[in-house]
């Protein structure tokens, strides 16, 4: 579906009802046969800014030093997945370069979209322009390119997908919905709005494993750790491993902040990148058991999330701010017999 502003007639209604007709766009059903790929596809996904581009450049470049052939793919529009992983520099996309190219009456190639460092392969998806586009759809046009390039005949051992997780649906369910990967991994912290994120991930691969898809939850990735154990527990309750727990570390803050990759063999993190990589490879897809909002806030001190809070109910005058006075129904009852 294309959209044309410029066209005679076109005002806002009809932004509203492109709008409306590509939200009801369904994805394709899931599939429901076994899973065969060699090749491990492994979505992430993460509340935006709890470190998932931090976590996947680390364990990609961990990865590919234990001589795996890995392909990491940024699907966030922020497109910032592998700026820790290229020094800081920015990625070309494969949304805004297929844009150019398209506008020259050139094909996009594989040397345009994906770049390399030390044995990683790694692209962008990217994003449409601020309140230009949906960022779901824009994940879904880029995966149709990369299909286009060839993306199911790529002879690589792991592909890691970098999803934002605050949203679970359109393209950014993509993964879970149409059994794109074998398993999704979570990352969180001890606060429960990572939690929260974790969780509803947990209740979409739920949901698709009941229309009979095949994606399951691998496990969690707690980052910045302080110990007071939130996490772990939510990881407990909902049945699924903690794959690693990264400490909230200066000495990793001060190197990510400045774009060093601190999961280097050798190095003292190294241990900790290591036993992350052979989880993730090693851990199988599970189906988990999402908590509830109550059972997700029992999680955290009730002074902390505000537990003993009683709803307490307004009333008509609370809204007009006076007296209100009852007014005649022009609902039709009718008796039963």
């Amino acid at each position: 579906m294309t959209l044309d502003v410029n066209a005679p007639g076109f005002n806002r209604r009809g932004m509203q009802d492109y709008l409306r007709d590509e939200a009801a766009i369904e994805p394709d059903p899931v599939a429901t046969g076994p899973v065969t790929r060699e090749t491990q596809i492994i979505a992430i996904y993460g509340k935006g800014g709890i470190g998932k581009s931090f976590t996947l450049a680390n364990l990609s470049y961990m990865m590919a030093q234990q001589g795996k052939k890995i392909l990491l793919i940024g699907c966030d529009p922020k497109s910032d997945t592998t700026s820790l992983l290229f020094g800081g520099r920015a990625c070309p996309t494969i949304i805004e370069t297929s844009a150019i190219k398209k506008a020259a009456g050139e094909e996009v190639k594989i040397g345009d979209v994906c770049f390399k460092r030390d044995g990683v392969f790694a692209m962008e998806l990217g994003g449409p322009e601020v309140g230009r586009g949906c960022g779901g759809r824009g994940i879904i046009h880029g995966f149709e390119l990369l299909e286009k390039l060839g993306f199911h005949d790529w002879g690589f051992d792991y592909v890691l997908l970098d999803f934002l997780g605050d949203v679970v649906c359109g393209g950014f369910g993509l993964p879970i919905a149409r059994d794109m990967c074998q398993k999704v991994i979570v990352v969180g912290s001890n606060d429960l709005q990572s939690l929260y994120v974790a969780n509803n991930v947990c209740n979409a691969v739920d949901y698709f494993r009941k229309l009979g898809g095949n994606v399951g939850v691998a496990g969690m990735v707690i980052n910045k750790d302080d110990g007071t154990g939130e996490a772990a527990a939510f990881a407990d309750k909902v049945g699924i491993p903690v794959l690693a727990a990264i400490p909230a570390d200066e000495d990793i803050r001060r190197k990510s902040a400045a774009y060093q990759i601190v999961g280097r063999p050798g190095t003292q993190w190294a241990p900790l990148f290591e036993g992350l990589a052979k989880n993730v490879a090693d851990a199988p897809p599970m189906r988990p058991d999402p908590l509830s909002q109550e059972d997700l806030l029992g999680l955290f001190k009730s002074d902390e999330v505000g537990r003993d809070v009683v709803l307490e109910p307004a009333t008509m005058e609370d809204m007009c701010g006076k007296a209100a006075q009852e007014k005649p129904s022009l609902e039709v009852i009718y008796d039963t017999v």
